[in-house]
C-alpha cells in the first residue's frame, strides 16, 4: 500500500506543469475530489493570483492520502484539509477531542512531524450531523440532538453502513444522548435524502455542509453535547513555502473565519444543485467579499 501511494505521488509530480513566472515564483495548490474541495481550491488559487505575482498551478481530484503525501514531499505547496482528518487519519489519534484541542494538537504535530503549517480554521465545520424535515422540526420543536432524544423512540433513523459501526457513529451517539430509535436503517447513498422526504425515515445522518440540505429543506440539529468530532476546514501550507513567500500567509489568512457552515452549504448548493461551475462560485464569493478585484 505504501509503495502504491508513493507511485501515485510520483505520477502526480510528473504531471505538474513546470512553467513559472520570470522571477521563478510558483506554487501548487491541491484539492481533493469533491465539490467543497474544488470550490476552496479555486478560492486559494484566485486569491494568490490576484494578490501576488506568484504563478499558481491548481491540481484537483486527488485522494486524501495522496494529497497529504504530495504536500509532505513538496509536490503540492498548500491545500485545505479538515482538522478531524488530520487528527484521526494522518496523525492516528483515536480519541475524540474538543474543537480547540483537535486543532491545537493537529497544528503542533503537523509542524513537528512534517514541517507543515496549519493556519487558523476558515470557519465551517463539515462534520457528521443529524437532520430532520422542517415540518418534523416544527411539530416536535427539534433544535438539538437532546431534543430529538425525547421523541426518538417514535422515529426511524437512516444512515450509511459505516455509521452503525464507527466509534464516532451511532452506538456511542445513543449512549451519549441516552436515546433509542423505533428502527435503524441503512440507506442508499443515491436516495437517502429522498427516503427522508418521503417519510420512510424521520432522521438522517448527513454531512453538515452538504448543499442538498438546502434543496431538501432540512433542519440540521445542533450537536449540543459535542459528540461528533470536529472537521473544521483549515489551510495546510509547507513551512518552506511559507518562508519563501511570506506574503502568502497574509493573503491566505483573509479567508480565516469567513466561511460559516451556512455559507459553505450555500456555495456547495450552487454547484451541486444549480449547476454552476465551482470556479465561478469561488470567484463570485471572493469578489462579493472584496478579496479580489
Amino acid at each position: 500500500m505504501r509503495k502504491l501511494k508513493l507511485l501515485m505521488v510520483f505520477l502526480f509530480v510528473c504531471g505538474i506543469p513546470t512553467g513559472c513566472s520570470q522571477s521563478g515564483q510558483s506554487v501548487v495548490v491541491g484539492a481533493k475530489d469533491f465539490t467543497e474541495q474544488y470550490i476552496i481550491g479555486y478560492m486559494l488559487t484566485l486569491l494568490i493570483e490576484d494578490n501576488t505575482d506568484i504563478i499558481v498551478t491548481y491540481k484537483s481530484d486527488l485522494a486524501s492520502d495522496v494529497l497529504f503525501a504530495a504536500t509532505r514531499t513538496g509536490a503540492v505547496d498548500l491545500y485545505m484539509e479538515y482538522t478531524g482528518t488530520v487528527y484521526g487519519s494522518f496523525l492516528r489519534f483515536s480519541d475524540v477531542k474538543s474543537y480547540e484541542e483537535t486543532y491545537e494538537i493537529s497544528a503542533r504535530e503537523l509542524m513537528e512531524r512534517y514541517s507543515l503549517r496549519m493556519l487558523d480554521p476558515l470557519g465551517f465545520n463539515n462534520t457528521f450531523a443529524l437532520a430532520v424535515r422542517a415540518d418534523t422540526a416544527v411539530e416536535h420543536n427539534l433544535k438539538t440532538i437532546s431534543d430529538l432524544a425525547e421523541v426518538s423512540p417514535d422515529f426511524v433513523l437512516g444512515g450509511f453502513a459505516e455509521f452503525f459501526n464507527r466509534h464516532d457513529g451511532l452506538p456511542n451517539l445513543k449512549i451519549t444522548y441516552d436515546m433509542t430509535f423505533k428502527e435503524e436503517r441503512v440507506v442508499n447513498p443515491a436516495s437517502h435524502y429522498q427516503a427522508l422526504i418521503n417519510d420512510e425515515i424521520q432522521v438522517l445522518e448527513v454531512y453538515s455542509t452538504d448543499g442538498m440540505l438546502i434543496e431538501s429543506n432540512l433542519v440540521v440539529l445542533e450537536d449540543d453535547k459535542q459528540f461528533f468530532p470536529p472537521y473544521h476546514g483549515a489551510i495546510i501550507i509547507r513551512d518552506d513555502t511559507a518562508e519563501k513567500y511570506p506574503e502568502l500567509l497574509e493573503v491566505l489568512n483573509k479567508l480565516v473565519g469567513l466561511l460559516t457552515d451556512e455559507i459553505m452549504r450555500d456555495l456547495n448548493y450552487k454547484v451541486n444543485v444549480e449547476g454552476e461551475y465551482a470556479k465561478d462560485v469561488a470567484e463570485n464569493f471572493l469578489r462579493v467579499s472584496n478579496l479580489i478585484k
